[in-house]
């Protein structure tokens, strides 16, 4: 017995003396960079939670643990460019059009801009971030790796946050605290503004507000000496702080109120929604200002009227709304999709490869949910492509991705790998059980 315990330290000792595995290289793989063209049998190599090398003459590090890419395809980490995903108590549309109805805190009633209603924007996301939310683990089981998720409540929702889905603490997930400003123009639950032109008016007027604020706040800056020091106002704090703004606009007469809106504002923009992007292409190319297209297509819903007649407007929508990607590109608008509310892994996939089906290439649906949201962004340069020296995110698949028998065979996330859970029989929801992750 003494023999076989002194023969046991000796094991584990010696293997604990071995070198561990710092990088991990994934090599004989189909690579789509999607910064250039595709490598038919290529090796990519990650170190430190970087990309180290990628190419089709890498040669795989003597410490790296070596993947056999065979009949694997590897794509970078797929990015959600406007989410809910690990916001906590959120179940948002993401729409926001005219007509919504748009939570705020229990208050009393509004008199007036004055009180500012509605309006959150000095929240960020990433102080809110809850790490243990669920939808979490299932977008990165379906390829996703990151995600600009916002606050949306009120008129002035709050600040978004771009986030690696990794199964880490909130802290450690943060890549960019303020993305930008979400906007909605959907009525406060009580007093005012409770029509459009109400919320357009107070936008306009909050806006007119934060640049006041501005100058006198540089005046006392330059020379405070004699004059009243300026009252802090974190409302119009957190709208100077944002660098963009996010507005609203899925109709034809939605998207062109909005780019208007947004040049009489000054400010930068992205437009959200784009349900008859398809309609609008060619004003959206002359103003140069970047969309996020909802994958949550129109739809009859099962709990409508089965008497009621649609209009033909509606039945067009439905038909030719999964166009609008197809439009938008070859009209050459800056274009990258967003989830809307969509949280389970094959209604993700069967949105985007309706849009495929729709006239979009395979390769410009990649890019819509890699690259270009990284572009839009202000993040090209750590995300978005399989590049040197970019954050390792990726997603390996046995399959053309997007297509439903195509398999997630395993995810990195800042060089983490994470390993899908199964999905349950017969369906296409969220994984059951946590499947961890590995280094």
């Amino acid at each position: 017995m003494k023999n076989l315990a002194a023969t046991l330290i000796v094991f584990y000792a010696c293997a604990a003396a071995q070198p561990q595995p710092t990088a991990v290289a994934i090599r004989n793989a189909r690579i789509v960079t999607v910064s250039g063209s595709p490598i038919a049998k290529g090796t990519i190599v990650i170190r430190n939670g970087l990309i180290e090398a990628v190419g089709d003459s890498i040669q795989a590090p003597s410490d790296a643990l070596v993947i056999d890419g065979e009949g694997l395809t590897v794509y970078p980490g797929l990015v959600d460019a406007l989410s809910t995903w690990g916001m906590p108590g959120t179940a948002a549309n993401g729409r926001g059009g005219r007509g919504a109805v748009t939570p705020a805190p229990a208050a009393p009633p509004s008199r007036g801009p004055e009180d500012r209603p509605a309006t959150t924007s000095w929240i960020k996301a990433a102080d809110e971030i809850q790490a243990t939310d669920r939808r979490i683990e299932a977008a990165r089981n379906a390829g996703f790796t990151t995600a600009v998720v916002f606050p949306t409540r009120g008129i002035f929702g709050g600040q978004g946050s771009i986030i690696n889905l990794a199964d880490a603490k909130s802290e450690g997930m943060v890549l960019v605290p303020s993305a930008g400003q979400y906007i909605t123009l959907g009525r406060a639950t009580s007093g005012y503004p409770n029509a459009l032109m109400g919320s357009i008016a107070y936008i306009r007027q909050i806006y007119l507000d934060a640049e006041h604020y501005r100058l006198v706040k540089e005046a006392y800056d330059k020379n405070p000496r004699g004059m009243k020091r300026p009252e802090y106002d974190r409302a119009l704090e957190g709208v100077l702080e944002s660098k963009r703004i996010l507005l609203p606009a899925n109709r034809e007469v939605e998207i062109d109120r909005m780019l208007h809106f947004a040049a009489e504002l000054k400010q930068p923009a992205i437009l959200y929604g784009m349900r008859e992007g398809y309609r609008a292409a060619e004003v959206l190319k002359k103003s140069s200002i970047p969309v996020l297209v909802s994958l949550k297509w129109p739809a009859k819903t099962a709990d409508s009227n089965p008497d009621e007649v649609d209009t033909y407007r509606t039945l067009e929508d439905r038909e030719k709304a999964p166009t609008s990607p197809r439009v938008l590109r070859q009209a050459g608008v800056k274009f990258a999709f967003y989830s809307d509310g969509i949280d389970q892994t094959r209604e993700l996939q069967r949105a985007v490869k309706k849009a495929i089906d729709s006239g979009l290439s395979r390769e410009d649906a990649v890019r819509a949910l890699t690259l270009s949201p990284a572009e839009i962004y202000s993040v090209a340069d750590r995300l978005g492509s399989l590049e040197k020296g970019k954050i390792a995110n990726l997603v390996v698949t046995r399959g053309e991705i997007f297509e439903d028998r195509t398999h997630v065979e395993m995810v990195f996330v800042d060089g983490v790998k994470h390993i899908p859970a199964p999905e349950p029989a017969g369906r296409g929801g969220a994984p059951t059980e946590n499947p961890g992750a590995e280094k």
